[in-house]
């Protein structure tokens, strides 16, 4: 058990030293959280066909190159990563599947990679984007139930975790859930 926690020190003390400009840091991080992201796009990609195993690489790929092409970092923790992460993941999986959508529009002036095609079936771009708007529609309602459907569905963050990041109680965390399911569950059957 103590492995876990030393590891998520590390991180957060690397993270620190990489929000500080010590361009050293992200290289001793990198192979820290590779692995953690894989894990996360792993779950994204969950639905997709068998061969997803490229897909999750194209996605952990995208994600890492956004949040390390960052200017100025100024990462709180380690579930603060993920949580920026797992938004990162959530933005590439709805703006490939809105570009398939356009594309299959006959939106021919888009060009996207054949990576990016692979990653999000056809059949579900429409409810990757149907799920991204209703999110949207929650946030308005209340942002931080919004924030938990990211973070847990998203992220793969734990109760814990999400607590940490939202500064709640693991309680809040565990009812903002609930809501929110049964709430996008509503949202997304009364749109079909």
């Amino acid at each position: 058990m103590d492995a876990p926690s030393v590891s998520q020190q590390e991180v957060t003390n690397l993270l620190a030293r990489w929000s500080h400009g010590d361009d050293a840091a992200l290289a001793e991080l990198t192979p820290l959280i590779y692995e953690e992201l894989r894990r996360i796009a792993h779950r994204h990609m969950g639905g997709q066909r068998p061969d997803h195993t490229l897909q999750t690489t194209a996605l952990v790929n995208e994600a890492y190159l956004r949040l390390a092409d960052q200017t100025n970092p100024s990462w709180q923790n380690r579930a603060h990563f993920f949580a920026v992460a797992a938004r990162a993941m959530r933005q590439i999986v709805v703006d490939y599947a809105r570009s398939y959508q356009t594309q299959k529009r006959g939106g021919g002036a888009l060009k996207i990679s054949l990576d990016e095609v692979a990653l999000v079936s056809p059949e579900e771009s429409k409810e990757i984007v149907d799920l991204h708007e209703a999110l949207e529609t929650l946030a308005t309602l209340d942002s931080r139930k919004a924030q938990v459907v990211e973070l847990k569905y998203f992220g793969g963050l734990n109760y814990d975790e999400m607590a940490e990041v939202l500064k709640i109680s693991r309680v809040t965390v565990r009812r903002d859930w609930e809501f929110a399911k049964l709430w996008l569950y509503t949202e997304l059957r009364s749109g079909t």
